[in-house]
């Protein structure tokens, strides 16, 4: 019988997934990473995207004409631009008449043009809110299904596949019924088990005109966009690793089941003649699609600020190119390729000359898996589009010490979790407030003031000061208890040839070159990930650099690529270095790699990066309110503990271009933290591979983030993640706006607007 169903829903399984892989993926909290929301639509144009997503959920990929006409006022909007603009989208008005018609547009107000489902078809009819009650049920039982051990009790069965396990749960449910939905549970009973026919008969029912079901089905998804994304992230990771995916597809069902539901529920009369009126649209979707012309105007004035921007980046690069010494540089310093590297990158240069910087990909061409001291599985520290590569464990040279460390911390996470599991308790949680509230009050008091800090660092929690700064990486390859980790030190000798290769870096090394990772450093942000580095994964690429440098500094890797012409100095140490976006301090890791003799070296270097942190955070603080000129220093470094500043920076808000180019060709050249630096050299590439690597790879996710910023910026509703000062965790894996609604992706409305203006202008 199932292979009749399969065989026969083959067109079905085609559609299905056509409309499911509309929906980009959303990473959870713990490694929140930037993607492009766009994701599944990039084989179609700019334009045909925007009125298919507000045709299927109002969805906005414009800013209000205000924004353009404002940017008109100030000239970095242009009439030439606006020519080109008009010309691309084959409009033959001229500029002025355009802009006529766009002021009288302005002063209308605006009005939906998506396509209806039963559920707005019925609280039209009901003057009830069905979509919003559709929203919170599907969330009660999704928070309980995906939940990622933060919830104590669970209401849903983990153990079995979406469809399934929703299915179990809302045929018991008497919230619907109570809600008015006369026989839902029944009817859930009567589902078929198998996703695919309960999807068929959902559709047959509903009677979906064949013109418009993908539209349609794509709407339902758009409306649930929180949890579609996340099941779209359990398949791309699924996928990646050769697993199955039809996650989304079965969450997909669900939205059908519930389509057809209250159609067979809903007893007020009218509701199918209407619903057979609605349906007329479906069936003439691109009539719906033509009809939108304040749409098809802001294209028009968003591919004009595009082009005018464009133009602005351009004319940076006109004056003249500084040629750089070919004698043993002093120090090379190799950021990630992250625009707020930029600012620091610029500031360290112009503090000692003798510094020459490069930008590449912050995982450096290393995929690890790193597992963290005292832990058991590790971290994927690469970006999301690469498969995990050999695994790091984290470590202390001393045999002693890394033990007891272990045990420190494996002890700490125990006594948390009963803690956790006393505080949160049914009877012990009335127990905890009165008698122990009260021991809360010095601590409340001391981080209210900024005097400590409401929460551990990350990479310090269960552990002393002492043993943090002594830990390292293993890279040595070996198996313990049948795992194995560590790198063969063959691989070991290609991965850095590939890396230096690829960072344009084969002869000419400096004394010292520092490879510098970054992460944040903030309290209280829930999207705090997203703020660490993009190509680790969401996490801080510490343990990247650390890897790196150890390969690097190796005797027998330096051996072995010298067979492939690549001859690094006895005199060169390579430092592995953590830059802090937020409060822009750097922290050199491995300084017993320093010889005594070349002590001098290192303490100039800490010297030169004290005074880079200091223009570098005043250069950045015109853009952080409430920051005294006259002590800039003191006062950043406070946000970064300050359990009450929604903005502790501003992450990469205004990032609007990716440079390949060797150092010469921007060095000098500001950018104001808004430009993405790869150095590559073309003389070195023969057959152009790096480049291709570098457009295939690093330029994809400088896209991404990009896109990301984008989309949570012209509409924060639908790709963003609203008021920060609302969110809850959820399942421990993303942010409700409030006690319920959906799943919310993307970024805070605080991420990119300051509260009078826009920090990112897509």
């Amino acid at each position: 019988m199932t292979t009749n169903i399969h065989s026969q829903a083959k067109p079905l399984i085609d559609t299905l997934r056509t409309a499911c892989k509309k929906i980009a993926p959303v990473w959870p909290l713990e490694n929140f990473v930037a993607v492009n929301p766009y994701l599944g639509m990039t084989d179609q144009k700019f334009a045909d995207v925007a009125i298919d997503l507000a045709v299927a959920g109002d969805i906005r990929m414009t800013l209000p004409y205000e924004f353009y006409l404002e940017k008109i006022n100030t000239g970095e909007l242009t009439h030439d631009a606006m020519a080109i603009a008009l010309k691309k989208h084959n409009q033959s008005e001229e500029v002025d008449a355009f802009l006529n018609s766009v002021s009288l547009q302005n002063t209308q107000p605006h009005q939906e043009k998506r396509i209806p489902t039963i559920a707005d078809v019925a609280s039209q009819l009901t003057q009830k809110d069905w979509n919003r009650f559709i929203t919170a049920r599907i969330t009660n039982w999704a928070t309980s299904y995906f939940d990622s051990k933060q919830a104590i009790w669970a209401i849903a069965n983990k153990e079995e596949s979406p469809f399934t396990a929703w299915k179990e749960v809302a045929k018991v449910d008497l919230t619907t019924e109570i809600a008015g939905l006369t026989g839902f549970r029944k009817i859930v009973n009567s589902l078929p088990t198998q996703p695919l026919a309960a999807a068929q008969m959902a559709i047959e029912k509903l009677d979906i005109p064949e013109e418009g079901l993908d539209i349609y089905l794509h709407s339902l998804l758009v409306r649930m966009g929180g949890w579609s994304a996340y099941t779209a992230q359990l398949d791309w990771d699924n996928v990646l690793y050769g697993k199955k995916d039809g996650k989304v597809i079965e969450f997909l069902t669900i939205l059908l089941c519930w389509e057809m539901c209250l159609l067979e529920c809903i007893k007020t009369s009218g509701l199918a003649e209407e619903w057979m009126e609605a349906k007329k649209t479906l069936a003439n979707v691109h009539i719906t699609k033509q009809q939108n012309l304040p749409l098809i105007q802001k294209l028009v004035l968003q591919d004009a600020f595009d082009l005018s921007a464009q133009q602005n980046i351009i004319n940076k690069f006109t004056g003249s190119v500084t040629k750089l010494e070919k004698i043993q540089p002093k120090v090379q310093a190799i950021f990630c390729i992250d625009v707020r590297s930029e600012v620091y990158r610029r500031n360290l240069e112009r503090v000692d000359s003798e510094i020459h910087t490069m930008g590449f990909a912050g995982f450096f061409a290393f995929s690890i898996n790193y597992v963290p001291l005292g832990h058991n599985t590790g971290e994927a520290n690469c970006p999301v589009l690469l498969k995990t590569g050999y695994t790091i464990k984290e470590e202390i040279s001393d045999r002693k010490k890394n033990k007891t460390a272990i045990d420190q911390r494996i002890l700490h996470r125990q006594i948390q979790q009963v803690w956790k599991s006393f505080k949160s308790g049914a009877v012990s949680c009335f127990s905890f407030v009165s008698p122990l509230g009260l021991s809360y009050l010095p601590k409340l008091f001391t981080d209210s003031f900024g005097w400590t800090r409401p929460v551990p660092h990350p990479k310090k929690v269960g552990l002393k000061s002492t043993f943090y700064s002594q830990m390292g990486v293993h890279i040595s390859s070996e198996i313990i208890n049948g795992q194995i980790s560590g790198i063969p030190i063959g691989e070991q000798i290609n991965l850095a040839k590939n890396a230096l290769t690829a960072m344009s870096l084969t002869r000419n090394f400096g004394k010292l070159v520092l490879i510098v990772g970054h992460g944040s450093t903030m309290v209280n942000n829930l999207h705090a990930t997203g703020y660490d580095c993009g190509a680790c994964g969401g996490h801080t690429g510490e343990a990247n650099a650390k890897v790196v440098a150890d390969v690097l500094n190796n005797s027998i890797v330096r051996e072995g690529l010298q067979n492939a012409h690549i001859h690094i100095p006895e005199n060169t140490i390579f430092l592995a270095c953590l830059h802090d976006t937020t409060t822009d301090e750097m922290r050199i890791f491995n300084t017993y790699d320093i010889p005594n003799t070349r002590i001098d070296e290192l303490n100039d270097l800490n010297e030169t990066f004290k005074k880079a942190g200091q223009i570098a955070r005043a250069e950045r603080s015109p853009r952080l309110e409430n920051i005294p000129s006259s002590n800039t220093d003191k006062s950043i470094l406070a946000r970064s503990k300050d359990w009450s500043q929604t903005r502790p920076e501003w992450g990469l808000a205004g990032c609007s271009a990716f440079v390949i180019a060797p150092r010469e060709r921007t060095q000098g050249i500001d950018f104001q933290g808004k430009s993405f630096l790869h150095s590559y050299n073309w003389k070195n590439d023969t057959e152009f591979a790096v480049l291709e690597a570098i457009m295939t790879a690093p330029m994809v996710v400088t896209s991404w983030i990009s896109l990301q910023y984008y989309a949570s910026t012209v509409d924060n509703k639908n790709y963003g993640s609203g008021n920060k000062t609302l969110h809850n965790v959820t399942s421990g894996i993303g942010v409700l706006e409030g006690f319920s609604g959906d799943l919310r992706v993307g970024l805070p409305w605080q991420a990119v607007h300051d509260g009078n203006k826009y920090q990112h202008e897509p």
